[in-house]
């Protein structure tokens, strides 16, 4: 009778459900088996057999697989070795073979107690806690009336409803989703990647949010602010004054998606259309190193990534080790798109060594050879080790490797492409090549982030992607124009942006690129102040923006220039330095120290490194700011401390300090928030650059498994706003 059972249970669970039962002598199990060596398992139909994982054992069967679209089905285990140990992502206590609790992997294939993931579901949840994939066939729990000694059985869903437990299959939007998916895997590469899915009809024709050219007229989403600070408000007559510091800040526009009264962001599908869409490819290290706890991560970190994409945003997926291979050609985030997405990631597996070079280029390729471009493009590479098939470094120094090879010329920022694709790089572990991701992302125009804690990662991605799915503004570019006939330009401090100044001095420009919603930069130009004893009020520079609508695509200039002046007066009082130039000089001083300890540091002088940082830290003390409890140069001077600590010996700036002040370093030059060690507990500058809608996707990554941000995250997150101007 229970062999019966067992078939009828088998049969239920389908091809993309595996389920693991502990052990244990079932009551009425009946004593005839055609499966040898498993007495506790009933025959099994060849029409089952055939599609599911094969139930005979074999030196590996008792260790539990993950899912893939061609494996899956039921599995009984006599032996419970230690690689079997799983956490429920629910209770967060163990799952282990043997300890009277029935295990439920899903089809995405995440597991849990099956009595946890039953009592989730009740109430019509079909989302994975963990990976919010939709699930075809979810586990329900029926109150049992007769079964001895509270035990349960697993049952499927036709059974009587006294059973205890059960699997309800759901209706699929695409019966023949996992066919067509299959038939992607196995399909050669195209010599050119143009199979991208045609773009969103409304995105390619948009009718809505579209800027004036002189952005003077309302519209939903608005224009860039522009503010001018001059080091001192006046300056006497008789006096010259070189380098001359002007502060320049701009603030992207907010989305026009918000937040409405459902809590629904930029983020939902049902915003799509406030935001521009998104063309992202992910190129992925599967090297055999990333074995394990590693790949589990990154498929849980893709998880997130795909569910929070929009049906106009587009996806690809390419994973490389000794070679490289796309998975998953550029597609919609449908909800198809995203199904097969997932189960493209979930067939990842690990073997091989790190060609990052072979994988950029692969991904450079499908970037150039598309048919259709969403207005936004970026790729994120992630790799825990080092390309050991490209670049060699020359006495092991990582100061004199020219990284420049790994990157295809397509998508370098100087490669005379025009392409706009910034490789957004994370290095994960202690083992990455911190200097060559450096490299990658700087020269491509994208972050570098150190990934030191591996649950960081989902957290990371999180960030990252809160930036791309919030793109406001493309393409800007500050002008700037003396005002005075006997004024100079003397420098442009901009960080890595690329900045020009004419060769009589008189205009510069800086090429800012995309700007996030919400997103501010601050650029420090320098002029020189001639003596001018004939008027009693100054120009100094006209400051002019202008940009592109990534929605309309129509290029933006604002309506009128943004002139800096200064009064001439006879005779002055003490000057008051502005309290914004003094911060960002600040933080302009305490990344170049960063850059000097560095370099020392590659050159071995560890000791020389400490000192140019704490010399910095002190000088940093003393300003106008950090007397005045600037919370800016407080971050700053806590970070100078900790890169100190990363560089107290060679062992512990070989395993952490070059990536920690490499992505510190990435993060000042761009202004952008990265990922820096174990970006949820450092006390540094993490928070300082992140934009509201990436602080947004951080809280959903982390609030997955504990409803709630930690308290000690929104402490932080409150201690270091986003760089406040007075207003």
């Amino acid at each position: 009778m229970m062999g019966s059972k067992w078939r009828k249970a088998k049969l239920a669970l389908g091809l993309n459900m595996c389920l693991y039962v502990p052990h244990q002598k079932l009551e009425d199990s009946s004593p005839s088996s055609s499966i040898k060596h498993h007495p506790d398992t009933a025959n099994v139909p060849s029409r089952f057999s055939s599609d599911a994982v094969p139930l005979s054992p074999s030196p590996n069967d008792c260790r539990p697989t993950t899912p893939t679209p061609s494996s899956s089905g039921l599995r009984l285990s006599k032996s419970v070795p230690k690689s079997s140990k799983k956490t429920c992502s629910i209770c967060l206590t163990s799952m282990e073979l043997g300890q009277g609790h029935a295990i439920f992997t899903a089809e995405c294939s995440h597991s849990f107690h099956f009595h946890c993931i039953a009592s989730n579901v009740k109430h019509g949840n079909q989302i994975c806690p963990v990976c919010r994939a939709k699930w075809k066939e979810i586990p329900f729990q029926r109150p049992a009336s007769h079964l001895p000694n509270g035990k349960s059985r697993i049952n499927p869903a036709d059974w009587p409803r006294d059973d205890a437990w059960a699997v309800r299959s759901l209706p699929s939007p695409r019966l023949d989703s996992t066919r067509h998916l299959s038939s992607l895997f196995q399909a050669s590469e195209p010599g050119t990647f143009d199979d991208d899915e045609v773009l969103d009809q409304q995105q390619e024709n948009p009718q809505q949010n579209v800027f004036e050219k002189d952005a003077s007229t309302n519209n939903s989403i608005g224009a860039i602010e522009v503010k001018t600070y001059p080091e001192v408000s006046a300056v006497p007559r008789a006096n010259s004054h070189n380098n001359f510091a002007i502060l320049i800040h701009l603030k992207a526009p907010h989305s026009s998606g918000g937040l409405n009264s459902r809590n629904q962001t930029i983020f939902s599908p049902s915003t799509q259309n406030s935001r521009a869409p998104v063309d992202l490819v992910t190129v992925l290290d599967v090297s055999g190193s990333m074995a394990g706890t590693k790949l589990a991560l990154l498929k849980r970190a893709m998880g997130f990534v795909i569910q929070h994409l929009g049906p106009s945003d587009r996806l690809s997926v390419i994973a490389f080790s000794s070679t490289a291979r796309r998975l998953f050609p550029l597609r919609r985030m449908t909800e198809t798109g995203r199904q097969e997405a997932l189960q493209a990631v979930n067939s990842l597996t690990s073997n091989g060594g790190t060609n990052i070079a072979e994988g950029l280029r692969k991904g450079a390729k499908l970037i150039v050879d598309r048919k259709w471009k969403n207005p936004v493009g970026s790729i994120i590479l992630l790799s825990d080790g080092q390309d050991t098939y490209t670049v060699s470094s020359p006495s092991g120094s990582h100061s004199r490797t020219d990284y420049k090879s790994l990157i295809p010329p397509s998508i370098q920022r100087n490669g005379g492409t025009g392409l706009r694709v910034p490789v957004h790089t994370f290095g994960f572990g202690a083992d990455h090549d911190a200097a060559s991701m450096h490299s990658i992302s700087e020269i491509s125009g994208g972050t570098f982030s150190f990934i030191e804690a591996e649950g960081v990662i989902q957290d990371a991605f999180a960030q990252c992607i809160g930036g791309l799915l919030s793109v406001v503004v493309q393409e800007a570019c500050v002008k700037l124009e003396c005002a005075h006939p006997n004024l100079l330009i003397n420098s442009i401090k901009a960080g890595s942006y690329r900045t020009s100044v004419t060769a009589d001095a008189k205009a510069g420009s800086i090429d800012v690129g995309d700007l996030y919603a919400e997103e501010e930069r601050d650029f420090l130009v320098t002029v020189n102040v001639p003596v001018d004893e004939s008027c009693d009020e100054m120009s100094l520079l006209k400051v002019r923006c202008i940009y592109r609508d990534p929605i309309s695509k129509e290029m933006v200039s604002l309506e009128e220039d943004n002139e800096v002046k200064i009064q001439r007066a006879t005779v002055i009082g003490q000057p008051i330095v502005s309290m914004e130039v003094d911060r960002q000089r600040n933080r302009l001083r305490a990344a170049e120290a960063m850059a000097e300890a560095r370099a020392a540091a590659e050159h071995g002088d560890l000791t020389g490194a400490v000192s140019l940082l704490e010399s910095c830290r002190r000088a940093l003390s003393e300003t106008i700011s950090a007397r005045s409890g600037d919370r800016l140069c407080v971050a700053l001077c806590a970070e100078l401390k900790e890169m100190q600590e990363r560089m107290a010996n060679r062992r512990v700036y070989e395993s952490s300090g070059r990536a920690y002040v490499l992505s510190g370093l990435s993060s000042h030059s761009w202004q952008r928030a990265t990922a820096r060690g174990d970006s949820t507990d450092s006390t540094s500058l993490i928070q300082a650059y992140q934009t509201p809608t990436m602080t947004d996707m951080v809280t959903r990554s982390q609030t997955m498994f504990f409803g709630n941000p930690p308290q000690r995250k929104l402490r932080q997150a409150q201690s270091f706003p986003v760089r406040p101007h007075p207003r």
